[in-house]
């Protein structure tokens, strides 16, 4: 066992003692302030879970149910409608921790709802890219789900330390222990459980605190809402897995407190105190996850997962500084600091109905106030900011003044897009933006009528400027508008909303896939671009090689150039031209990814040479080199999980192989089979249908993208052929 101390925290619980980076007049100190997010796998209980922390809290006076439309983070129509979250919400409560230092200390909590359904995972990106912690909600059935992984994968990215919250623990075939393990074997992580389960599926009525040592039981024969559960001494039949468990747990927070290492190696009682403290050290390391168990329907256990969010997940003071970078590409710290210089990131925008654009903004450093004006390295202006605004989902509560950790909404900036940094201008600070995946799927859209023409232009532009996924360009060979997005639903809800939001009716082609082109060798290829015909003329001449790179690594160009064969104000629009000509393949006209290009040689002619004479002499000496580079054409490729009664599995395992899917693995949880597959986009439109007919409505599946793959020989004179008559180019 390796005894350390990397976190140090400071527990502040008398409000004259707060760090002097928190300004005087800032209503929650930063030490009682909480920056969460609610993030899982489709249908695992968020959007329940965040309705009953606004009812516990205060926030809300009534509980709001997804299967009633009467949820407050699920305000829009669509969400309502359908019973899913579309786009993250942002709303603030408070709360009183009933055990640990911060009892009684009202602690603000602003949290964030994102979406389950990967279609919308950039909602999910950008809001991790800003919170301080999360919660992640994990279904006591199911388990770890597909979509839970890529969660996951998002917290890591973005090093957010996270509770986890088992829900769903009244259901049949609810298992918490199975699931902390598939939190182990699956995600990686070093889960261990905080609270224990008493009894299961229907009989679970209540919870042991490992911490303090005591139970919690939950009276269903009252219609307290689960307000007041009562608190006991452990049951005698619970007392030896209670000790095994928080042996273990104690365990496992050693390497992160020396107190606790040498109490515990000296078998010395552990107070109550030391064990919050070392916990808390444990999470924000990012090398400890605690699992509460609950269910958040029944109104269990999401009481503790607040004392949990309180005791356990970071403020902005315990965290390490927001790294940026300033115009020389040097690193910059934004230390979290309420009289500092300015510094925000512009992680969302939404145009509101009433007000107009909104911009979702992190303060990180200093303090912005309404009737200041921020200045936007990106664009190089200075834009006052008219209101600021604290979101409540779509009800806003007016401030003067938004402080360091704060997330608020901006009115009246205007040239402002998702990633940008907004600070003062004499703050030379870009900070790092959220990064989002490419689109996988592509289709037509025009409008019914020319007087809708115009109309559609505006729709587009705003929703694009909302939703980094979606890109919109007019296709050279048709003249129609190509929508790009990340799956079927995401399209469809952007129609919806068109219809609804912007009164553009408007009729969509049928979708096509975003197909991509690479290499599999290396080859060398020569661009000239040389045109004379009286007076000054044209000349360019660059020899580059293309070769494969690493996936995930896009284009990469190189200039390899010595002596000067190209001058130096000639690389830029040669590598311009590169890029240029990687936007359209040779194989069918797709984009190119994952190659490598050197600039090795080339000649220039001192009256003749231009920029647009190098810029075509990249395009003509990458198309060279790409067709002598064993050009493919890639397709992307799903991960599917299908969970069936095992009846059907041998029928749906078929229709996997039919679609051209490869079965990874294949196990049984609880009487139900979940096969995992790899599956081409292609062919799994109207997929849920599909299954839904072959179960008899029983069967379920999620999609999330997986990886793209080379098309098979006898399918790619089809897509060829097709992309010719109708490309989607992406």
């Amino acid at each position: 066992m390796s005894v350390a101390s990397p976190i140090k925290i400071a527990v502040v619980t008398d409000k004259s003692k707060v760090s002097p980076a928190n300004a005087k007049d800032r209503p929650f100190p930063l030490e009682w302030t909480r920056n969460i997010g609610i993030a899982a796998h489709i249908d695992a209980g968020k959007t329940t879970t965040t309705e009953r922390i606004l009812f516990y809290s205060g926030a809300v006076h009534k509980m709001g149910e997804v299967h009633e439309g009467t949820t407050v983070t699920d305000w829009m129509e669509q969400e309502r409608e359908r019973g899913i979250t579309i786009t993250a919400a942002a709303i603030s409560c408070a709360w009183n921790a009933s055990f640990g230092p911060w009892k009684g200390i009202k602690q603000r909590i602003n949290i964030i709802d994102t979406p389950g359904h990967v279609d919308f995972t950039a909602e999910v990106e950008r809001s991790m890219r800003v919170l301080d912690g999360a919660v992640a909600v994990f279904c006591a059935v199911a388990g770890v789900q597909p979509q839970s992984e890529t969660v996951w994968r998002q917290a890591n990215k973005y090093n957010v330390p996270r509770v986890a919250f088992v829900n769903k623990m009244d259901r049949t075939g609810a298992d918490f222990f199975r699931a902390v393990s598939e939190m182990r074997e699956k995600l990686k992580a070093n889960a261990h459980p905080l609270f224990i389960p008493m009894g299961k599926e229907e009989g679970f009525y209540g919870l042991i605190d490992l911490v303090q040592n005591v139970a919690y039981v939950f009276d269903d024969t009252t219609d307290l809402l689960g307000m007041d559960p009562v608190t006991s001494a452990i049951p005698a039949e619970f007392a030896a897995q209670a000790k095994e468990y928080r042996e273990k747990l104690i365990e496992a927070v050693c390497d992160f407190d020396d107190v606790i290492a040498e109490k515990f190696l000296g078998g010395e009682e552990i107070t109550t105190p030391e064990f919050i403290l070392a916990v808390r050290k444990a999470t924000i390391s990012m090398k400890f996850t605690g699992v509460i168990p609950g269910s958040a329907f029944k109104k269990k256990g999401v009481q503790r997962l607040l004392d949990c969010v309180v005791n356990y997940l970071p403020n902005p003071i315990d965290l390490p500084p927001m790294v940026g970078q300033d115009s020389d590409g040097k690193p910059v710290e934004a230390l979290v600091d309420d009289k500092a210089k300015l510094a925000g990131l512009a992680f969302k925008l939404w145009n509101d109905p009433f007000v107009g654009k909104l911009v979702f903004c992190r303060i990180y450093t200093g303090t912005l106030h309404k009737g200041t004006s921020v200045y936007n390295p990106r664009t190089r202006r200075t834009e006052r900011v008219s209101r600021l605004v604290l979101m409540r989902a779509m009800d806003r509560e007016e401030i003067d003044a938004a402080y360091a950790g704060d997330i608020c909404a901006v009115v009246g900036v205007k040239e402002v897009i998702t990633g940008d940094t907004l600070c003062d201008e004499d703050l030379d600070i870009r900070l790092e933006p959220p990064s989002f995946p490419e689109p996988v799927i592509a289709m037509s859209i025009e409008p019914n009528s020319k007087g809708d023409q115009e109309k559609l232009g505006i729709a587009l532009q705003r929703l694009v400027a909302e939703d980094p996924t979606l890109r919109v360009k007019t296709d050279q060979d048709t003249g129609q508008t190509i929508l790009a997005g990340m799956g079927e639903l995401h399209l469809e809800i952007i129609v919806d909303r068109m219809k609804r939001e912007f009164k553009v009716e408007a009729t969509v082609g049928k979708p096509q896939i975003a197909y991509r082109e690479t290499v599999l060798a290396t080859a060398e290829g020569v661009g000239k671009f040389i045109r004379q015909s009286g007076g000054k003329g044209q000349y360019g001449h660059a020899v580059v090689t293309i070769e494969p790179n690493e996936k995930g690594k896009g284009v990469e160009v190189i200039n390899e150039i010595v002596g000067g064969a190209i001058p130096k104000e000639f690389i830029k629009p040669t590598t311009e031209g590169i890029l240029e000509g990687a936007n359209n393949g040779v194989v069918a006209g797709y984009p190119v990814v994952d190659i490598k290009v050197r600039i090795i040689d080339g000649s220039f002619h001192e009256v003749d040479s231009s920029e647009l004479a190098f810029k075509m002499a990249g395009i003509f000496g990458f198309k060279e080199a790409m067709k002598a580079a064993k050009p493919i054409l890639l397709e992307p490729i799903m991960g599917v999980e299908v969970t069936t009664p095992e009846e059907y599995s041998g029928d749906l395992m078929g229709d996997v192989n039919r679609r051209r899917g490869q079965i990874q693995g294949m196990e049984n949880k609880n009487g139900a089979c979940i096969i995992a597959a790899h599956v081409p986009l292609e062919l799994l439109f109207g997929y849920v249908t599909d299954i839904r007919s072959l179960s008899k409505g029983r069967a379920s599946a999620s999609v999330t993208p997986s990886h793209f793959a080379q098309v098979p020989a006898n399918l790619l004179t089809k897509i060829v052929e097709t992309s010719s008559k109708a490309p989607a180019r992406t």
